[in-house]
């Protein structure tokens, strides 16, 4: 075992033994240990440069493009949605689901359209991307929910008026939903006594600034990724593992059970 690693997370142990009010922000780190791949970096799901007709995969991915060729937005939005199919919430999900039985309010503020957050327990859940298993007619009132495309038209067709469904999620180049932007800020706004950043490559400012704010106000800090980010110089606490290994030890040195991974 690192020592260094062990005594960093003995010292966030402490900090959440005096705190109440925990904040999660999470990236699709947190579910490699479930078998997703990450979007970028190594093994990511989008490395190529380009897709096969040519553009960037956040053009085929927008809300521009969903416009006027959804087939080739939904061949992306498959290709995401055959890789989260199956998926189960790892350690990490269910120790931060966990500690909801320990601390006054734990709030998970998460890029991740994979569900498996809620999945895993957690009912203080934002997901700031969407959700991709909640489906809606771009014509109709028509929504549902569908866990498993395989066997659909793509792209999927409403079964009230025969129109395009859409993903629940935030395509590029579109707003983040109001409501749960206001929400996250308003339970920001009310405090929250230690702040964690968990798998997430820290590239949006709505995942960077709560940590700087946290940061600059004097609340606790901890950012989890095996990867350096703008973020590690200026937390109190970096630990350099995956999300299922440090939630694990954390778990551990707060004294509750172990979760199975």
């Amino acid at each position: 075992m690192d020592t260094t690693v062990d005594t960093v997370i003995e010292e966030i142990a402490c900090q959440l033994r005096q705190a109440r009010r925990a904040l999660f922000i999470t990236g699709a780190g947190i579910s490699a240990d479930s078998g997703l791949p990450t979007y970028r970096g190594v093994g990511g799901l989008y490395d190529r440069e380009l897709t096969a007709e040519g553009i960037r995969i956040e053009e085929a991915l927008s809300g521009e493009l969903f416009a006027v060729w959804p087939e080739i937005t939904w061949k992306y939005l498959i290709e995401i949605e055959q890789n989260c199919r199956g998926a189960q919430p790892n350690a990490a999900h269910r120790a931060i689901a966990r500690l909801e039985d320990h601390l006054e309010r734990v709030m998970v503020f998460t890029q991740n359209v994979d569900g498996l957050h809620r999945a895993a327990g957690s009912k203080d859940v934002v997901e700031i991307h969407g959700n991709l298993q909640e489906l809606t007619c771009t014509v109709c009132a028509h929504r549902e929910t569908a866990g498993d495309l395989t066997g659909r038209e793509i792209p999927p067709r409403c079964p009230a008026c025969r129109g395009i469904l859409r993903p629940n999620v935030v395509l590029f180049g579109e707003a983040l939903p109001n409501d749960e932007m206001e929400r996250f800020i308003a339970a920001f706004q009310e405090g929250f006594d230690i702040v964690f950043s968990i798998g997430t490559s820290s590239v949006f400012p709505y995942i960077v600034e709560p940590m700087i704010v946290a940061a600059n106000h004097g609340i606790p800090t901890v950012e989890i990724n095996p990867a350096r980010t703008q973020l590690s110089d200026i937390v109190d606490f970096y630990v350099p593992l995956g999300a299922a290994d440090a939630m694990s030890r954390l778990l551990e040195a707060l004294g509750l059970d172990a979760v199975d991974s």
